[in-house]
């Protein structure tokens, strides 16, 4: 009989959700007020700063076993994150190549985390959604309706996806099936040798491995060589290799040259191979009035990577992935087990959107992507390009007006490449000057940059993908990194 009461006895069952909805209402109205405040006085902090060893130290605590009032939890981060960022949505943040979110998008987020879908498909408003959006951007880039698509992370797996589907494509045999070990005659992907990273780590991922993806020299304007690729075509070819497909860069991480599009379509038609654009950085110039010009040619591509993340300043993250021929892509990554089957209606009723892609828990990207496109409208994203690409030759024209400093790299778009220059430097010691440069204006909080080096010139790196980037910010970089370069040499001389 005790063992009968004991099991019926009632057990406290417990909730994530607030036991007072209104305090939670009051502290999540101070947070926006905090937000708001935070995002619109950006301008005024530094871009970066160190953080102290306490702040440091906190992040190195215990699991956390009692509950912590919300507000002291809001407290801490305000203290430790929102005080330390990266800095990219500072006007004066020019490092890599982010984008600087929006504040509506930001709030799209918040919605989307609150409606908590997961958009691994199914009949319901936020997948519907996450597929318009696929189509606007097959529309930016001029795709077809019919072509396919999926959202992602970002340009990394974007790209990994398309050259999935091309591997698939020209394998000649069924590689879900059989492996890449089918594969009669080895395949053979070309790119430029500034290509992003992130194509290497997809071969090897695709277990085509690194040897398989042939860098092709670039001209004097770093696009990538078509005699030089033509060549590496017949070569492969007569060694028994399979060429398969060749991937542009719509932007190069380093500089920004665009790789010729039209030309590029030409040689892939011929030679039958599958053309993939990566355009993280720039397929979303197909946007803008002025530079529209320079992405002719990319419609033709079977694929296209994307980041709705740099010019659609989306929050992170949001990548993109189209894909011309819609069966091909989605027979690269569709699996229909027992428990996902579609029916006639009901919440089931509808395509699996995991069917394109490698996750099938899948976040709502696309509210934030959508709000911003509907608040502002894509003509003006269009001028926020050409704005960005404008003040890109600013700066060059500022770098060239100035004895002291010189340009490295031809300015293709809104990528500038140059160095402070003294004479007597050269090699490491001119590096080394340029690196310190670097390093203080981040140290100062006065501007964030990045640097590379260029066919074997060290150089320090601005790309201005940030939409609250004034001409003025970019004439006070030429003026800091003069002083600090007169400071330093000044002070290596004296010492």
């Amino acid at each position: 009989m005790g063992a009968s009461q004991t099991e019926h006895e009632p057990v406290e069952e417990v909730t994530l959700d607030p036991q007072d909805w209104g305090e939670l209402r009051a502290l999540s109205h101070r947070i926006v007020d905090d937000a708001i405040a935070y995002v619109s006085g950006v301008r005024d902090r530094r871009v970066w700063q160190e953080m102290p060893e306490d702040v440091r130290a906190s992040f190195a605590t215990a699991l956390p076993q009692a509950p912590t009032p919300t507000e002291d939890v809001y407290r801490e981060v305000a203290a430790n994150i929102l005080g330390y960022p990266m800095g990219n949505i500072h006007p004066r943040f020019w490092s890599w190549y982010m984008g600087s979110s929006n504040f509506t998008g930001a709030l799209g987020d918040f919605l989307a985390a609150v409606q908590g879908s997961n958009l691994g498909g199914g009949n319901h408003a936020a997948a519907l959604m996450d597929q318009q959006v696929v189509d606007w951007c097959k529309e930016m880039v001029g795709f077809p309706a019919s072509a396919s698509g999926t959202l992602v992370s970002g340009g990394s797996v974007a790209n990994i996806i398309g050259l999935a589907v091309a591997r698939n494509a020209k394998a000649g045999v069924d590689v879900r099936e059989l492996g890449v070990a089918a594969i009669e005659r080895p395949l053979r992907y070309y790119g430029s040798d500034q290509m992003h990273s992130c194509h290497r780590k997809g071969m090897e991922t695709l277990g085509l491995g690194n040897q398989a993806l042939r860098r092709i020299p670039t001209d004097a304007a770093l696009r990538l060589d078509l005699d030089a690729l033509r060549h590496a075509i017949t070569e492969d070819r007569a060694a028994g290799f399979k060429p398969a497909c060749v991937i542009a860069t719509a932007g190069t991480v380093n500089t920004g040259a665009i790789d010729d599009l039209q030309a590029l379509a030409s040689v892939a038609a011929r030679e039958d191979l599958w053309l993939h654009v990566d355009g993280c950085i720039g397929a979303l110039i197909a946007i803008a009035p002025d530079n529209r010009f320079r992405v002719a040619g990319i419609e033709k591509a079977n694929s296209v990577a994307l980041d709705p993340h740099k010019w659609l300043h989306a929050p992170f993250e949001a990548g993109c992935v189209l894909v011309q021929d819609a069966g091909v892509h989605r027979e690269t990554f569709a699996v229909t087990p027992e428990y996902l089957v579609a029916t006639a209606r009901g919440l089931a009723a509808a395509p699996w959107l995991y069917d394109y892609g490698l996750q099938t828990t899948r976040g709502f990207r696309a509210l934030k992507i959508w709000m911003s496109l509907k608040e502002n409208g894509i003509a003006k994203f269009g001028r926020l390009v050409d704005q960005n690409i404008a003040q890109g030759r600013y700066l060059s024209d500022l770098i060239e007006a100035e004895p002291s400093l010189e340009l490295v790299a031809p300015t293709n778009i809104n990528i500038v490449c140059f160095r402070y220059r003294c004479e007597g430097k050269h090699g490491d010691e001119l590096k080394a000057l340029n690196t310190e440069i670097m390093l203080r204006l981040q140290d100062e909080g006065t501007a964030v940059l990045s640097d590379t080096t260029v066919h074997g010139e060290h150089c320090l790196r601005v790309a201005i993908n940030n939409h609250r980037t004034k001409r003025r910010d970019l004439k006070l970089l030429v003026e800091e990194v003069v002083r600090l370069g007169r400071e330093i040499v000044g002070a290596q001389a004296a010492a």
